[in-house]
């Protein structure tokens, strides 16, 4: 049995690849498009590892796809592809809309074509995990319930946007042809492998540069965080025993503002690795004009998969956040690899005709 993985040189998507298998024996394919975010350095630890097996493509080519399905016989399909990242979404929609939109569209055909040729009893155990936002139900008040599974859809950016319809086009391919699909919903994530255009990474990365740590607006905007190997744990729950057809929220039950994120991670900062001049790096904070359509809070409810499937986070913010703030801090290599570009010098080699190179 081998499971497909799609989007898995992604920060969530590796992070999910490397601990599929420290907990199983199950080959993974790896399907990734490696845009600027896909990184194959993520998967360094399982570089010649038979379980492994990298493909580098595009989930809207459906024949690349077809043909994965078949040749590795494959009884799960896991679609963390997307474009996430919002401020990118606003000054360049259309690359969200081809890939969230229409290319889990043409995953989606791909893979129901697969699983309608299955045999009977084999179609009733495959599944379709589709990994989820919790900004497709848009901005909460700041004393309004968290964002439950039965949340109207609200979305306000054309990220938020795009990865709602999405979720429509998996609910409705369940509904119409039966599909046995899978939803998950998250909240934000952190942890080792993450990009460093998004908050926390950003925030590491410019401390020991020197560089002002901007932040949006007032700083309040409020958002629940989830440690990405808790978020990896969760969807392995779901794919184990969720019911095909249903909806889960995944939270780290850690809700905290911007400015207070920041501030813990110059804390740790300031004790790990302190500046020269024994400043707080918090002196390195710039408040920058809030950007367009910017949500105020998100919360996700998490009662649903504890309650069903026994899932709850390990990890607490003060926990995750140290673990990572140290993660990066030992792999500076990897953080000036992708911030410098090198990396993509070395797939644009490797990739020169479209095949890895022996």
């Amino acid at each position: 049995m081998t499971i497909l993985v799609t989007g898995g040189a992604g920060f969530i998507g590796s992070n999910f690849v490397l601990d599929w298998l420290a907990h199983h024996n199950e080959p993974v394919v790896n399907l990734d498009k490696l845009t600027y975010a896909g990184n194959l350095n993520n998967l360094a630890a399982v570089h010649g590892d038979p379980r492994h097996h990298f493909v580098r493509g595009d989930i809207g080519d459906t024949n690349l796809v077809t043909r994965l399905l078949h040749e590795y016989q494959v009884r799960a399909v896991l679609n963390f592809a997307a474009e996430s990242h919002v401020d990118r979404s606003i000054a360049g929609p259309a690359a969200f809309i081809d890939t969230n939109v229409v290319g889990t569209f043409q995953l989606l055909e791909a893979v129901r074509s697969y699983w309608s040729g299955l045999a009977i009893e084999v179609q009733a155990g495959f599944r379709f995990l589709h990994v989820s936002t919790d900004e497709v139900y848009g901005s909460l008040t700041p004393d309004a319930p968290a964002f439950d599974e039965q949340h109207c859809y609200a979305p306000n950016s054309p990220y938020s946007a795009s990865k709602a319809a999405s979720d429509h086009l998996v609910h409705a391919w369940h509904h119409t042809y039966g599909l046995p699909v899978l939803t998950t919903n998250c909240s934000n994530n952190y942890g080792p492998f993450h990009f460093p255009e998004k908050l926390i990474p950003l925030v590491i990365h410019n401390a020991l540069a020197g560089k002002p740590l901007p932040i949006y607006g007032d700083g309040r905007q409020v958002r629940d965080w989830l440690y990405v190997l808790d978020h990896c744990s969760a969807i392995r729950r779901v794919l184990e025993a969720g019911t095909p057809g249903e909806t889960y929220n995944i939270g780290g039950c850690n809700e905290m503002a911007n400015i207070d994120v920041v501030h813990t991670v110059c804390a740790i900062l300031d004790e790990l690795r302190p500046r020269p001049d024994g400043v707080t790096y918090a002196a390195q904070v710039s408040f920058v004009k809030d950007r367009p359509g910017h949500d105020r809070r998100y919360a996700i409810d998490a009662g649903k998969l504890e309650r069903e499937l026994g899932w709850r986070p390990q990890e607490t913010f003060q926990t995750g956040i140290c673990k990572t703030v140290e993660w990066f801090l030992t792999h500076q290599d990897w953080v000036e690899d992708v911030t410098s570009g090198a990396y993509r010098d070395w797939v644009e080699k490797q990739y020169a005709d479209g095949h890895p190179r022996p």
